[in-house]
């Protein structure tokens, strides 16, 4: 289950740095994100797709990771991300 591009577009433009940027941990962090809010709806729906769930925890973790690196390099850029997404953080 991947992001249609005119969704991808959109998330990138919203949370992009400078005009060419796709890669930065923002940008990154919010297409997880947002392939994770779709997953999860998916999995309500199916709930003994397992290997949908396997994928999503995969993303879980590799958005955790991002976030702990921004969270240690960048501390402002951290907070205002988590509020504009509407993660919890601990």
């Amino acid at each position: 289950m991947s992001l249609d591009k005119t969704t991808k577009t959109e998330v990138i433009e919203t949370f992009h740095r400078h005009e060419k940027d796709t890669g930065s941990p923002e940008v990154q962090i919010a297409i997880l994100t947002t392939r994770i809010q779709q997953l999860t709806e998916h999995l309500k729906v199916h709930k003994h797709d397992e290997s949908s769930r396997r994928g999503l925890l995969k993303m879980v973790g590799r958005r955790r990771r991002l976030l702990n690196y921004l969270r240690r390099t960048n501390y402002p850029r951290y907070l205002e991300l988590t509020e504009r997404l509407g993660i919890r953080r601990k």
